[in-house]
């Protein structure tokens, strides 16, 4: 995919139409954006010029791409040798690496093999050089990373001694600064991407001209509402002007977003209709160790959590929800791509990394077999 040259507005929307039907003629194209076949014939052939389309047919060059739009920072993990007591010292040991949901997702989808890009912010720090480094290293294409006067986010989180989250701090001053700018610089990716991730870590502003973007060039997004506070935050975004591929909550965030209650199994299910009727395709429910629910407009199905010896949970759901992505460019069908995803937590869980870095395809496929 070339990215080096700008494309104009005209030409964007030509993509997204080229997108939906490859075979499109220079007529019906001229008929869909109300202008001349001459015209159009000229926007062609410099969409030709600047490699993005190749030959007859008009066949998009750029390969299966995912752009994440979503935090990064630094991790600090403590992990306490015995159980917690709270209010005093617990001994233990604590480690630093790379974080943020955002940066986390796109580091899977490279590690599993699909070209991704990140858009995010982090310091003009050590903590950041150490971020960027790492995430480069991992095959992710970090151009669109940009450097914030504040410092490098932190996420730091409390585990007991069986790697159950206690309690973490997150200071996401960086990615708060993430802005509507930031993403713009970065629309020509977005138009050319398979897949467009969003973290709700983001400034809801700013998570709506980013899925504004994406809508307008025919670009699927899967939607991660992070905590129940940024589910609340965001869920005005969710509306029927404003399609989503995927939304991915658990069961308090699947509430927070819609006003309904989601004890029972039954309640969930109707939640999940209630965001399908505001335009969101697959919601998808992640239930903790009961697995997960993917709903869709012909039903919903449960699937199981695969069994793991718990190393580390964190990281686990941005494990998963990168898989379920990676599946379904594969061309997997959704169930089978959320099922392909309890592989990747369960292997995420048994590791003592955030993101495991032997994770690949492979190791998946064999687990699952």
């Amino acid at each position: 995919m070339l990215t080096s040259m700008s494309l104009t507005d005209r030409e964007r929307e030509i993509v997204a139409l080229l997108r939906r039907d490859p075979l499109i003629g220079s007529a019906a194209l001229a008929r869909e954006l109300g202008t001349t076949r001459a015209a159009v014939n000229v926007h062609l052939s410099n969409l030709g010029k600047k490699g993005v389309i190749l030959g007859r047919g008009y066949v998009l060059s750029e390969q299966q791409s995912v752009v994440v739009v979503g935090g990064a920072n630094m991790d600090v993990k403590a992990r306490s040798r015995r159980s917690i007591v709270s209010a005093t010292s617990n001994p233990g040991t604590s480690a630093m690496s790379p974080g943020g949901v955002g940066r986390n997702i796109a580091e899977n989808l490279a590690r599993l093999g699909t070209r991704t890009h990140l858009v995010a912010a982090i310091g003009a720090d050590g903590l950041g050089d150490q971020v960027l480094a790492a995430t480069s290293g991992a095959g992710v294409h970090v151009e669109q990373v940009r450097r914030s006067a504040r410092a490098t986010g932190t996420y730091t989180a409390v585990l007991d001694t069986d790697g159950e989250l206690v309690v973490a701090v997150a200071d996401m001053a960086a990615t708060d600064e993430l802005s509507t700018d930031h993403v713009n610089a970065a629309r020509d990716l977005i138009a050319a991407a398979s897949l467009v991730v969003l973290d709700g870590n983001l400034a809801t502003d700013t998570l709506a001209f980013a899925l504004d973007l994406a809508t307008a060039a025919g670009v699927r997004v899967v939607l991660e509402p992070v905590s129940v506070p940024k589910a609340a935050a965001l869920a005005h975004l969710v509306a029927a002007d404003r399609p989503l591929h995927a939304i991915t909550p658990n069961r308090d965030e699947l509430a927070a977003l819609t006003g309904l209650p989601t004890r029972t199994s039954r309640q969930v299910e109707k939640a999940a209709r209630a965001l399908h009727d505001r335009g969101v395709a697959l919601v998808w429910v992640r239930l903790g160790s009961a697995g997960s629910l993917l709903s869709s407009a012909d039903g919903a199905v449960t699937l199981d959590a695969v069994p793991a010896e718990v190393t580390d949970v964190t990281g686990a759901g941005d494990a998963m929800l990168a898989a379920f992505c990676h599946a379904l460019l594969d061309g997997a069908e959704p169930a089978a791509a959320a099922a392909y995803g309890h592989v990747a937590a369960a292997l995420t869980i048994a590791s003592p990394h955030t993101v495991r870095p032997d994770l690949t395809d492979r190791l998946i496929r064999s687990t699952h077999a």
